[in-house]
């Protein structure tokens, strides 16, 4: 065997290793993350339920604020209209 045969294969089962082993890594984290899926998380079902009830909360706020807003433009719009049905000080 030559000297660059041997670097040839040494630098094969170098890479083979690497290859092999990153794999067979990437295939355990596979399968720690699919047992983490199939499981619901009881804390993480209490921390949804707050999440849903605080948006709840802010829709209703949002709701009351939007209806004052209506009711402020609609008293200015009708005000604008009284306001321009009225003479102005100026003609009499």
């Amino acid at each position: 065997m030559s000297d660059n045969e041997l670097a040839a294969f040494i630098t094969f089962f170098i890479t083979s290793g690497i290859t092999i082993s990153m794999l067979a890594i990437a295939w355990s984290r596979r399968g720690d993350r699919k047992a983490g899926r199939s499981l619901p998380n009881v804390a993480s079902d209490e921390r949804l339920a707050r999440i849903e009830q605080a948006v709840d909360a802010i829709a209703i706020e949002v709701e009351r604020i939007s209806e004052g807003q209506r009711f402020t433009t609609k008293l200015l719009s009708e005000r604008a209209k009284q306001d321009a049905a009225l003479p102005s000080r100026s003609q009499q």
